[in-house]
């Protein structure tokens, strides 16, 4: 049976472990690190797992997964480097965090850099992969397997880790936002907030599924929703006004920006 070791009990940390309850045949025993004692029995209650400190967790297991903070990860990997069972697969998911950096503490392990997100909660996330440099093409295909049980995973060039953290690493929350306009608009034009809500979100779920399904490019979708001087006409007139797909290439580069930065410490 695998063990794996979950270094961060918090959202995301949850989440791969549900996942991996639910898809892994045999399930597998899960190990979790997790300093706040309050979380670490409400995840032993709920989830039945194992509490360790971090040393220990790894200690014996196949599989380490790093689920803290980019400003933490340095310490942490002092901390546990030792413990590393050579040939094991460490997966990192902090923003960042190179799998050089990685590898330099732990040259025996198999690094590979993971970006998911937080769809991941409901087995509907993307998570982006990249191999270390010695990284076996197996330890490769295992973070796949793993990482698949809480959604689509896609292999991209390490050089490329900055971008899939701002694309879809960020990406809920560029949605979010834009739901929480939609919903504000729709009240302001006397909606009820439950009655704004319910047409907010179940128009953004249904168009998503229809980009998904049809296979045509969002433009196109668009146009043909898009009736000369109908109605939706004038509100993308205001959007382009507003140069809004400018604003969201720009947060999309600040984001990656902020990523590149993270890795210098």
């Amino acid at each position: 049976m695998t063990r794996i070791a979950v270094l961060g009990g918090g959202v995301m940390g949850e989440a791969l472990i549900v996942g991996f309850q639910r898809r892994l045949s045999p399930p597998p025993t899960v190990v979790v690190a997790e300093k706040r004692p309050e979380r670490a029995a409400e995840l032993v209650e709920r989830l039945g797992v194992l509490v360790e400190e971090p040393s220990a967790a790894c200690a014996g297991s196949d599989v380490v997964i790093l689920v803290v903070k980019p400003q933490d990860i340095r310490g942490l990997v002092a901390d546990i480097a030792s413990s590393i069972e050579p040939g094991s697969l460490v997966i990192s998911i902090a923003a960042g965090i190179t799998t050089e950096l990685l590898e330099s503490s732990m040259p025996f392990a198999n690094v590979v850099r993971a970006m998911p997100n937080t769809p991941a909660k409901i087995e509907s996330g993307v998570t982006g992969i990249s191999a270390g440099a010695r990284c076996t093409p197996e330890a490769l295909d295992q973070a796949r397997d793993l990482l698949s049980s809480v959604g689509v995973v896609v292999e991209v060039p390490e050089a490329l880790q900055d971008a899939v953290t701002a694309v879809s690493g960020s990406g809920p929350a560029y949605l979010f936002y834009l739901a929480e306009a939609m919903i504000d608009g729709a009240c302001e034009l006397g909606m009820p907030p439950d009655t704004a809500r319910a047409s907010v979100v179940h128009t953004l779920l249904g168009a998503a599924r229809l980009l998904e399904a049809s296979g045509e490019e969002p433009a196109a979708l668009r146009a043909k929703v898009t009736s000369p001087g109908g109605t939706t006409a004038a509100a993308i007139a205001v959007l382009d006004a507003e140069d809004v797909q400018r604003s969201v290439r720009t947060a999309i580069e600040s984001a990656r920006d902020r990523s590149r930065e993270l890795s210098k410490g």
